[in-house]
């Protein structure tokens, strides 16, 4: 059955915040030391454009910034920034800056030996709280001296990662994480009253935390400038060799956890603050290989076309597959946006981003399977996407129409340029090519090449009559697809003396033979 078609209002209904590119995830904070991560950021920043990123294992033994020695029989303690500045210099270099998560414990202050991750973060409250604050006032005050009190004024400082798990602070210890947060906070206004600091960067499932976290620091008058939480849709890891496989609920559940913070702090101090949503997915496993698949990006499409209604930000987690969470890759499909590692193959997540990347930020319609947008210029841009079916038993429509009667202008406009952009199962599908190829572990330079190439979105145009100022746009979705048209209004420069007949040099009025 034809669906009707939808008229797209001539005004504007609001406008498309960029709470989408606010922030990215990333894997440990040292990783950024690498060549090969900052060229996969650099092509980000060029194609997408993110304003802050966020990762773990600031104050980790990785990079080095608490140093403790003896020295004439008493304990003394020295910082160092040296990897620290190479991090943040890069990141600057490239355009974005750091969204601080201060976390984990050296292991040279941390009271136990509980870690995370194979590379050890230590999870355990410190065992000195004056050196802990010590460290936070060194590290935060270091950065305003080297980069000015303006621009560190604008980095979110967030309190430690999801406390609420036994793997990320022991015993999930909520007495102890207030706290940390407690010390913290006053530790970085100690260097200045103007730097945003917050918390409790809960993952999903303990949001009862949020509310007693408001009287907690309401009693006490502990500062908060912002409320932050994860949001994950993934059930329980099946592993398998090197990886594993999750249940998804729908991706509505990602806006329902996205509300959750202004739901439940509503009647509290915290009413009213800016809410980062500091890590979001589908599965929080970078070795779940549905993050590389065209049902992913068509799954997210909805979330993030609309998640900006809810929040002031929500981060990707992440978007480099230079990430080592459950140890170094042993797959060429890992975790991130992209098959960066490789010389930077992308995924189709990764074009869902770039494409909302060249939308406008006038929003004219929102639909189901549908974002229509206009930019200043009168550019009108449509992203589109097909329905997915998270328990993967029922059958998936190989077609999905989505029909829309489009205003273009200005007045007069006969014509205009239609681009269209896509990936799906066929398209711009570089896992669907790697399997193709036999799942190669270590790719050759050709097949490397190959996928590449076929990791691009298809890309079609057509010029389009403009009827009373509207386009009828007909788009046929292919299965998991996800697609961006751009319209242009077009004015005609032929010049008159112009005739396409006359191509291969058949005199003017010339009847063909």
């Amino acid at each position: 059955m034809t669906p009707m078609r939808i008229p797209v209002p001539e005004h504007p209904s609001g406008r498309l915040t960029d709470a989408w590119r606010a922030c990215v995830g990333t894997g440990r904070f040292d990783l950024a030391l690498r060549r090969d991560y900052q060229e996969s950021l650099a092509l980000v920043q060029r194609e997408i454009g993110f304003r802050h990123i966020r990762g773990h294992g600031l104050l980790s033994d990785g990079t080095g910034v608490h140093r403790p020695y003896t020295h004439r029989g008493a304990r003394r303690v020295r910082h160092a920034f040296t990897y620290v500045d190479q991090v943040v210099d890069a990141y600057l270099d490239l355009g974005i800056r750091p969204f601080l998560e201060l976390g984990f414990m050296p292991s040279g202050l941390a009271s136990g030996d509980q870690t995370v991750f194979w590379w050890h973060g230590n999870v355990t409250p410190p065992a000195s709280w004056t050196e802990w604050a010590d460290l936070v006032r060194a590290t935060i005050g270091h950065l305003v001296d080297r980069y000015g009190l303006d621009e560190v004024r604008g980095w979110p400082i967030e309190v430690w990662n999801e406390p609420n798990l036994t793997a990320f602070w022991q015993d999930a210890d909520e007495a102890a994480y207030h706290r940390l947060y407690e010390v913290t906070a006053y530790a970085v206004k100690e260097v200045d009253a103007d730097l945003q600091v917050g918390g409790p960067a809960l993952s999903p499932g303990a949001d009862d935390w949020l509310p007693r976290f408001a009287d907690f620091v309401a009693a006490r008058s502990v500062p908060v400038d912002f409320v932050s939480k994860h949001a994950y849709t993934s059930g329980p890891a099946q592993h398998v060799p090197f990886g594993v496989h999750q249940t998804l609920t729908p991706a509505s559940g990602l806006l329902d956890q996205f509300a959750t913070p202004r739901d439940l702090l509503r009647d509290t101090a915290l009413a009213g603050l800016p809410v980062h949503i500091t890590e979001f997915n589908s599965s929080y496993r970078p070795d779940n290989p549905v993050h590389d698949t065209a049902f992913h990006a068509a799954y997210l499409a909805p979330v993030v076309a609309a998640g900006g209604d809810l929040v002031d930000s929500f981060s990707y987690w992440t978007f480099c597959d230079v990430f080592e969470e459950e140890g170094v890759p042993t797959s060429l499909f890992h975790g991130g946006f992209g098959l960066l590692t490789h010389r930077q193959i992308k995924k189709p997540t990764y074009h869902l981003y770039a494409f909302l990347a060249r939308m406008g930020d006038q929003v004219l319609a929102r639909g189901a399977d549908h974002l229509v947008t206009r930019d200043a210029t009168g550019r009108v841009t449509v992203l589109a996407w097909a329905p997915v079916d998270v328990t993967g038993r029922e059958p998936v429509p190989e077609q999905h129409q989505v029909r829309l009667s489009l205003p273009l202008g200005p007045p007069g406009t006969t014509r205009a340029f239609l681009l269209r952009s896509s990936v799906s199962e066929e398209e711009g599908n570089a896992w669907r090519a790697w399997c193709e190829l036999g799942r190669p572990r270590s790719p050759d330079r050709r097949q490397l090449d190959v996928l590449r190439e076929a990791a691009e979105p298809a890309r079609r145009h057509a010029g389009v009559p403009v009827v009373a100022g509207r386009v009828e746009l007909d788009l046929n979705l292919s299965r998991h697809e996800v697609t961006l048209v751009e319209l242009t209004a077009v004015t005609d420069e032929t010049p008159p003396w112009w005739d396409d007949a006359r191509l291969l040099g058949h005199p003017a009025g010339a009847e063909s033979a």
